[in-house]
């Protein structure tokens, strides 16, 4: 049995959303949230598998919950679903922490099956935000590396594996996966070994980094 929490400021969606899932086996709803706040509360008492988040809600929104629930060092999923797939709303969101990132129209089938991958801690993409996510990585940006994207790359110089670096950032290996992507895209390098180099050529690590 998959627990869900299900986590938008709008009635509506939180009642549909509900109503799918309470009839589908092998999932439970074990309560909703309307708001950020509200969705890191309630996943530290109701201790969910999957959390549905939407991102624009007023008060804690959805990133910075993501982010409290990391910090919290909570085991549930993360599984963004909302109507946005910019780069300034995934980016943000999967460094936090999301496991996956599904719109709002995405048919039922394949939300049963993203929340089923999510459980598992696979990493869940609308083809859309997964088509975004490539063209970030085949189009090297000039801007620089996130905070996040240098703690993952100290963690990898000091000879970390991705599953190590997860744990110790309160991430999922899937987004340590991401960040990396980002980071070759960053630095124009094909691997670790090269975007390592490259940030030690460019003085972005020190020796003794981590």
């Amino acid at each position: 049995m998959i627990g869900l929490l299900v986590v938008d400021d709008h009635p509506v969606v939180r009642d549909g959303l509900c109503s799918m899932f309470a009839r589908e086996p092998g999932f439970g709803v074990l309560g909703e949230a309307a708001d950020g706040a509200e969705a890191v509360r309630l996943a530290a008492t109701l201790r969910p598998d999957v959390i549905l988040m939407d991102l624009r809600m007023p008060g804690m929104d959805g990133v910075a919950a993501i982010s409290e629930l990391a910090r919290q060092g909570s085991t549930a999923r993360v599984l963004v679903l909302t109507t946005y797939d910019t780069d300034s709303h995934v980016l943000p969101a999967i460094e936090a922490g999301a496991t996956g990132y599904l719109l709002k129209d995405a048919p039922r089938a394949e939300l049963l099956r993203a929340v089923t991958a999510a459980a598992r801690g696979e990493a869940v993409l609308a083809p859309s935000v997964a088509a975004a996510l490539m063209n970030r990585v085949r189009t090297p940006e000039a801007g620089p590396l996130s905070r996040r994207e240098l703690e993952v790359l100290e963690l990898v110089a000091a000879g970390n594996t991705n599953r190590d670096a997860a744990a110790k950032l309160f991430i999922t290996e899937a987004t340590v996966k991401t960040h990396l992507l980002n980071i070759y895209g960053k630095l124009g390098v094909g691997d670790r070994a090269a975007a390592v180099a490259e940030a030690f050529r460019r003085g972005l690590l020190a020796p003794g980094s981590r």
